[in-house]
Order: structure tokens, then sequence, then C-alpha cells
């Protein structure tokens, strides 16, 4: 029973206290599963696959623990932007290495089409987690061929993740603020994602410019592509 003079609950407070414990266990999850993963002989080749799926799933929980964090952290204006001048083909790769078992498990093959040298002020952290969520949803979807590309145009960095699978819905692809709202129950999707990489790339800015994300079929191959567009 609540008295006269108790505090009221913030429940978006509590919330994120509680996704910040279960994104730590799930950390510890995730290191029990790799350890595991180490030990494994590699003649068994069932238990290597079944762990992967583990280690997978256990990796996509834990990706959208910290998208909610850090819309959490966006919405009450506490998210830190750190520009550093940085090799987009470094980021890109990072997480590639960071995906390698899930690609090799599932016999994706991923091409990277990234001059060496080109460079852009953005917060690493937050793009490689915008490029990670990206890769792991285009695992997910694909068929089997995934492809990123990063350029510049305009004077602005073009990064795209392209794939092999169905696209992206019509609606979707009209609305661009259609993922904001949209959750699907027949496969579960929220498109966090979505959200999670228009306001990391709404943080990147020059001037008065900031950053975007555009959605298209049938581009760099015949599935889905997103491109986040960084001034």
């Amino acid at each position: 029973m609540m008295t006269d003079d108790a505090l009221p609950v913030d429940f978006s407070f509590v919330l994120a206290s509680s996704v910040h414990d279960m994104k730590n266990s799930v950390g510890m999850l995730l290191q029990t599963i790799e350890e595991l993963s180490a030990s494994t002989s590699p003649d068994n080749y069932d238990q290597a696959k079944q762990l992967s799926v583990l280690g997978y799933e256990a990796a996509r929980i834990n990706g959208e623990l910290i998208q909610l964090l850090a819309l959490y952290r966006v919405q009450n204006q506490r998210m830190l932007v750190q520009l550093e001048e940085c090799y987009i083909d470094d980021v890109i790769h990072d997480q590639l290495a960071r995906n390698d078992i899930l690609f090799r498990s599932r016999n994706i093959l991923v091409d990277v089409d990234c001059s060496e040298d080109i460079c852009w002020y953005v917060d690493s952290e937050l793009l490689g987690g915008v490029v990670n969520n990206v890769l792991v949803n285009a695992a997910r979807y694909c068929e089997s061929h995934i492809k990123i590309a990063a350029w510049i145009e305009c004077d602005e960095l073009h990064l795209a993740v392209a794939d092999d699978g169905r696209g992206y819905p019509e609606f979707m692809l009209a609305s661009p603020n259609a993922a904001r709202d949209s959750v699907s129950f027949s496969d579960g999707s929220t498109n966090l994602g979505l959200l999670f990489a228009r306001e990391i790339a709404n943080l990147h800015r020059r001037g008065d410019r900031h950053g975007r994300i555009a959605l298209k079929n049938a581009g760099l191959l015949k599935g889905g592509q997103i491109e986040v567009i960084l001034p």
C-alpha cells in the first residue's frame, strides 16, 4: 500500500535497471557458450551446431538489450556521442569478426566493398553497434549472401548492408517512420533494430545536418538493403 509521502515509481528507470541486469546475465551466458564451443571437439558437428545456435540467440538478445539501454539514454538525453576520425573498413571488419561463427555455421558468404582509406568522423562504438545489429538481422533473413559497401557521396558517408532475402515489406518502404510503430506477431519482430539505427544515425551531426537511414529492395543484392547516411 502506497503512503501519502511515498515517491511515485519511475517505471522507465526500473525497466532500464532491469535490462542492465539482464544484459550482464546474458553476457555471462555468452562467455559460457564460448568456453563450451572452444572445448568441443571439431568432429562433434551436431554439438557445435547446437552451440552456434545458442550463441546466436544469446548474442541477439544481448544486442537488443543494449539497444534498449541506448534508446533509454537517448530519450533521457544521457547518450554521449564521441566523434573521432575512424577508418570505416576497420569498423566493418570488427563486426564481421564478431559474427564470424554465425556466418560460418549458416554458410553465409559476406562480401565487403569498402576502400581502406575511407575515414570519417563517427562514434565507432555506436556505429559498430548498428552494423552488428544489421548483420545479425541480415543473417536471419538472407538466403546465403550478404554484401557490405561504404562510399563517399555528396560529402556524406554511405554505409549499406544488403542481403539476398525476401526484402522489406512494402509498408516499411512507403513510410519512413513505419518501423517506429510496427510490431509483427507472426515472426516476433518489433523493428527495434531499425529504430536504434535511426536514432544513432540522427545523433551524428555536422552543422544543421544529421544522419539518417534509408531502406530499399533490390539494391546491391536482390533482397533488402539498409543504408546508413552520415554527414
